[in-house]
């Protein structure tokens, strides 16, 4: 069988098969990449996509021991979580690196679509943060994420809010809260959710916005960001886009970094 690619979740690859593999292929390919790679413990198979808002994945079991739970160490943080239940990108840890690396001493951070916690986590132990406010709308999620929270010892500086962003957004509103920073790691959905974090953002707010498009539309993703800025009355000015990533062919992850001035 052609050699494949598989994707490491600490101790559990998860392996992405052709539509035609048959299952007895599966299970000798998982079979091999035990024997080669003494740190896998499991092998799944990804059924399928991410769907839906809580972005939930679908995988079967081949080979090893019998479970869907991960325990992932990066960034000097490590995490829990149940790989079909929770989304959870390791590809993400050089941004997530990154994004702690731009935040400054005593800021107050608002990460959304949370998950559990790697961006808040990740930010909260290697910066000089005065806190995370991390918010998700999965429950699973956010159990994780407070367990994660304990694990890393981060309980003073990591508070979980959970709930629909649009929701959460409204009552943070209504408390007059207002952030120095706001990341937004979110999924693909039709709905940029700017308008919300424009609406809990102060001048010298710096917005950390991840989107999907073709190579090509990216300007005309730029130009959506400062249209729904003019439409929330707000100026902002454009610090840097940057490919984070490809995710499929000619289709991009972005990062737009900007920072509101009114």
């Amino acid at each position: 069988m052609k050699q494949r690619a598989f994707s490491l979740f600490g101790s559990l690859a998860l392996v992405n098969f052709p539509y035609e593999t048959i299952k007895k292929d599966k299970i000798k390919f998982a079979n091999e990449i035990l024997k080669n790679n003494q740190t896998v413990k499991t092998v799944l198979e990804k059924l399928g996509k991410f769907k839906g808002r809580l972005r939930k994945q679908q995988t079967n079991f081949l080979a090893g021991i019998k479970t869907k739970e991960v325990l992932y160490k990066e960034n000097g943080c490590t995490f829990r979580f149940n790989i079909d239940e929770t989304y959870f990108s390791p590809r993400l840890s050089n941004e997530r690196n990154e994004i702690a690396k731009l935040i400054k001493k005593n800021e107050e951070v608002l990460v959304s679509f949370a998950g559990v916690g790697p961006f808040s986590i990740v930010i909260a132990k290697n910066s000089h943060v005065k806190k995370v406010y991390s918010n998700e709308l999965n429950r699973m999620a956010n159990k994780y994420a407070q367990e994660n929270i304990i694990r890393n010892k981060l309980q003073e500086k990591v508070e979980i809010i959970s709930g629909d962003f649009k929701k959460v957004a409204k009552k943070l509103v209504e408390h007059r809260k207002k952030f120095d920073v706001i990341v937004m790691p979110r999924p693909q959905l039709k709905d940029s959710f700017l308008s919300e974090a424009l609406s809990l953002s102060k001048k010298g707010t710096r917005v950390y916005y991840y989107d999907f498009c073709k190579m090509e539309e990216v300007k005309s993703k730029v130009k959506m960001v400062e249209k729904i800025a003019e439409k929330n009355k707000k100026k902002i000015k454009i610090l840097r886009v940057k490919h984070a990533g490809e995710i499929a062919p000619f289709k991009v992850r972005i990062r737009i970094d900007f920072e509101v001035m009114n």
